[in-house]
């Protein structure tokens, strides 16, 4: 009696309460809850459009900043009578001086920007430290051209904040 039991039960299947032993290989996988808060689908596909807009402004607004600081220095070193030297100034340097200072920096400058087209980390890097070296350096010039520092400076805190926007987007296939 108890063989015939087993028997009906076994081809009533799980209409009857019984579930039949489950398949070996790939097809044994069962359904597994997933934990919360977990997203399938997630794909990470590169920068977000606006992330890669950020970047290029930023390298165009730094190969400007960059030729913009040349041109300054080369005025100074070629003119120095062009800047207003003035006296008692805690940084006290001569026009020629600051004139070679902006000359390098914005030689440099203009390169990272150039680098920055090529959207690769180690050229985000150098891009934010190069922009706030050239902020502080127009910060300390402002005594001797205030209206153009103050310019660079703008330029120069619009790239980092460019250059500091979050990269990564999420897209859900």
């Amino acid at each position: 009696m108890a063989s015939e039991q087993s028997a009906r039960d076994a081809t009533a299947g799980p209409q009857a309460g019984v579930t039949p032993s489950a398949p070996s290989g790939e097809s044994a996988r069962q359904y597994v809850p997933r934990q919360a808060g977990y997203e399938s689908g997630y794909v990470d596909d590169g920068p977000r459009g606006a992330a890669m807009g950020f970047t290029i402004a930023a390298a165009v607004l730094m190969m400007m900043s960059g030729v913009w600081n040349f041109l300054e220095g080369l005025a100074a070193v070629i003119r120095g009578s062009f800047v207003v030297v003035l006296h008692n100034y805690a940084y006290e340097l001569s026009a020629t001086s600051w004139g070679w200072f902006h000359l390098i920096l914005g030689a440099v400058v203009a390169i990272a920007g150039v680098a920055l087209l090529t959207d690769k980390l180690w050229a985000r890097i150098i891009g934010v430290a190069l922009a706030a070296v050239s902020a502080i350096v127009n910060f300390l010039y402002i005594p001797y051209l205030p209206v153009w520092s103050i310019v660079l400076i703008a330029v120069d805190v619009a790239v980092i904040w460019a250059l500091l926007t979050p990269r990564r987007g999420r897209s859900y296939a």
